[in-house]
């Protein structure tokens, strides 16, 4: 726990101080974000952000590697799956912020290819319900665990993406949940998971300093699929050997669940207006239509990462309870966002819907 802490202060110290040097560079290569009629910004903001996120998280990295390499050959591997798919998702996002790629390809060439990285490292799915009905068959389980790999990492490295829209989003939620997965995982001595989420952690809310509104630099999507992708490996490798498959699962599930329900609320919302969910930009997200009822960009901001914290005590909880009650509690989340989209479908109309 004190050497996590010490990559939290290492990644904050770092991502504080070279954001404002990313966002001269962004200035010197024109990576600038343009205003338009469906973003919320009116004047140019410079892009790259995300690039003081990725280096301090990698700085943090090697300090760990450095300290377990020894004990923990098969670390080795693991941090090459994972610094192999993040490097490539920053270089994925670098292109699309200089408008040199096609947004679909990262979707289904980019975020596919990283994963498979991160599963060749060893960082797969492994706790599923139903997992126990696939023991002993070495091939089919194999591919079960890659296809939900797939799913998993592909989806929450998606949902980051799109819930950059706002001025300390991403950022902020990122936060809430790195510190989650930090809490949950110096509990139960993985020292790989609380060292990782602990620079997560330290790297987005030293970023998120110059990102709050009005932000001084936007992370890109650089930035935005690196958070993703860590998140969603944090995800992954977070374990409860204690529990059983049929409710573990569920604590990583509620740590990120503000990109999930966010991303359920847009894709219900634009499967309505027949709209094509990820590749379709517009003011329908739930900070959108949070700010539009009054709440204004910081007020939405800072209550979506306040339900951040819920979703994570909630997680908390979890790892406590039975399994029965694990499940009502679920069911219970599951109606409330159920609710929560039919309201705001039907209270806020999105921006600049046909």
């Amino acid at each position: 726990m004190v050497f996590s802490f010490f990559l939290f202060l290492a990644a904050f110290g770092t991502s504080f101080f070279l954001t404002p040097a990313a966002r001269a560079v962004a200035v010197r290569f024109d990576f600038i974000d343009q205003p338009e009629t469906r973003k919320l910004h009116r004047s140019p903001v410079p892009l790259l952000g995300g690039l003081a996120i990725y280096v301090s998280v990698m700085l943090a990295i090697v300090l760990f590697f450095r300290n377990i390499r020894s004990s923990s050959p098969q670390a080795w591997q693991e941090i090459l799956g994972i610094l192999g798919g993040a490097s490539m998702l920053v270089m994925v996002g670098i292109l699309d912020d200089r408008g040199r790629l096609h947004p679909q390809i990262k979707l289904v060439v980019g975020m596919p290819l990283a994963t498979l990285l991160l599963f060749w490292g060893g960082v797969r799915a492994t706790a599923w319900p139903g997992a126990a009905v696939f023991e002993g068959q070495g091939n089919l389980l194999f591919l079960v665990s890659l296809i939900l790999t797939l799913v998993w990492v592909v989806t929450l490295t998606a949902s980051f993406s799109i819930l950059d829209h706002m001025d300390g989003l991403c950022s902020g939620v990122a936060a809430v949940a790195s510190g989650f997965f930090w809490l949950l995982a110096a509990q139960h001595g993985q020292v790989l998971v609380a060292s990782l989420a602990a620079a997560m952690l330290g790297a987005t809310l030293g970023f998120w300093r110059w990102n709050f509104n009005p932000a001084h630099i936007f992370m890109g999507d650089s930035g935005a699929l690196f958070i993703g992708f860590m998140m969603a490996t944090l995800g992954l490798k977070l374990e409860f050997p204690e529990l059983p498959n049929t409710q573990s699962w569920m604590i990583p599930t509620l740590i990120l669940g503000v990109p999930i329900f966010d991303t359920s609320l847009v894709i219900v919302s634009r499967l309505r207006r027949r709209l094509i969910p990820f590749s379709s930009p517009g003011q329908d997200h739930t900070a959108h239509r949070l700010a539009h009822l009054g709440l204004g960009q910081r007020g939405a901001v800072l209550l979506v990462s306040a339900t951040g914290v819920i979703f994570g005590c909630c997680a908390l909880l979890v790892s406590t309870l039975s399994v029965g009650q694990s499940y009502l509690l679920v069911g219970l989340l599951l109606f409330l966002g159920l609710v929560a989209i039919i309201a705001l479908e039907r209270s806020v109309r999105p921006a600049g819907s046909p």
